[in-house]
């Protein structure tokens, strides 16, 4: 009896302060609710969609302690591809950043923080590509993701690509928070 005691008050110490940090750390947008339909702004311009390619405001609070740089993703794990698809990766963002503008997507609109580098996507671009799933295809779940990471800066540049993004944004991660949102044509 003792010692199922010991290992449930084991268990709960590991697991309880995990519990409680990931629920504080949150990333919200003002345009993009969770669990929502992704509106015609944030929608791809392209393979047959005709959104406005916006990339919508995101907003983090309470990140972990120890973070030292923040990466976002916006990935689509429903993309008929095998391996998903990459619409939007930028790292690099410095770690007293708690937004990214609308738009913040276009890098020619130079509304990244500074220092910030956005990677390819699998349209083959850099910056934000909104969904563009294909027509008739079920509703697909569109993962926005603020992660915190332990090190200021990725060895990558912009012509990383989105997987190759993500390995060293997950090796690197020590939070993360996230929603989804949805979109079919």
């Amino acid at each position: 009896m003792k010692s199922v005691r010991f290992q449930l008050v084991l268990l709960l110490s590991v697991l309880l302060p995990g519990l409680a940090w990931a629920g504080s750390f949150t990333l919200t947008s003002p345009q993009i609710a969770p669990g929502a339909r992704i509106g015609k702004a944030y929608v791809f311009k392209g393979f047959g969609c005709s959104g406005k390619n916006i990339s919508p405001a995101l907003q983090w609070s309470n990140a972990p302690s120890g973070t030292k740089s923040f990466a976002v993703t916006v990935y689509d794990p429903d993309a008929p591809t095998g391996s998903g698809w990459w619409h939007w990766v930028i790292f690099n963002i410095p770690a007293g950043v708690t937004h990214l503008q609308e738009n913040a997507g276009d890098p020619t609109a130079a509304l990244a923080p500074p220092g910030s580098i956005q990677s390819m996507t699998d349209y083959g671009t850099t910056g934000y590509g909104g969904p563009c799933p294909p027509v008739g295809d079920k509703a697909h779940r569109y993962e926005f993701t603020v992660f915190a990471l332990d090190v200021a800066k990725l060895p990558l540049n912009a012509s990383a690509p989105g997987a190759m993004a993500g390995f060293y944004i997950h090796h690197h991660t020590i939070g993360k928070a996230g929603f989804t949102a949805y979109y079919a044509r």
